[in-house]
């Protein structure tokens, strides 16, 4: 007789649970608000677009009259601006996957095969990657105008690169040691 009786005490939900599970609920329901970053992180791309068709514009009126050296500026600055837009769409696509919801569309043929792949450790090696080849490219316009600079401006860009440079081979590294423990 007691059995019937303890399965009736089991089946009840403490209140502390029930408040525990609303809070959860509440709690992972709030990743929602991350997603309006995502948003604006998506019109900072629709931004660089415009800013890239521009650059391509004042290049295009001053083919003829730039020196080989400005049209080369004038490359880099638009690969420069093609890399960013490229970095902000792996933050959104990961950051949105990794913290919001996942993206349904997995049997879309223009789906990158990284998407859905990309943790937070694969993030990061990204996003240093992707800023060193963008300081790399700065350094390559400076170097390339470098008579408009001083040296002590020389050497300090040339210092920052080396400190992305170095930052993503100590990031690559502290990921190696990760993957290697056992707990990892």
């Amino acid at each position: 007789m007691s059995e019937p009786h303890t399965n009736n005490i089991n089946k009840k939900i403490h209140p502390v649970h029930k408040v525990e599970q609303v809070l959860e609920s509440f709690i992972f329901k709030g990743r929602w608000l991350l997603a309006p970053f995502f948003v604006g992180l998506l019109f900072a791309v629709v931004l660089l677009l415009i800013k890239f068709f521009k650059q391509l514009y004042l290049m295009g009126v001053a083919t003829f009259t730039a020196s080989n050296q400005e049209l080369l500026v004038g490359i880099l600055t638009l690969v420069d601006t093609a890399l960013l837009a490229g970095l902000l769409l792996i933050i959104i696509f990961s950051g949105y996957e990794n913290f919001v919801s996942k993206l349904n569309i997995e049997n879309h043929e223009d789906r990158p095969v990284w998407m859905g792949k990309v943790g937070f450790s694969g993030l990061k090696m990204k996003l240093i990657s992707a800023i060193v080849a963008i300081s790399a490219v700065e350094l390559l316009k400076v170097f390339i105008s470098s008579a408009s600079y001083s040296n002590d401006e020389l050497l300090w860009k040339v210092l920052i690169h080396v400190t992305f440079v170095i930052s993503g081979v100590l990031f690559a590294f502290t990921d190696y040691l990760n993957s290697k423990t056992i707990n990892h």
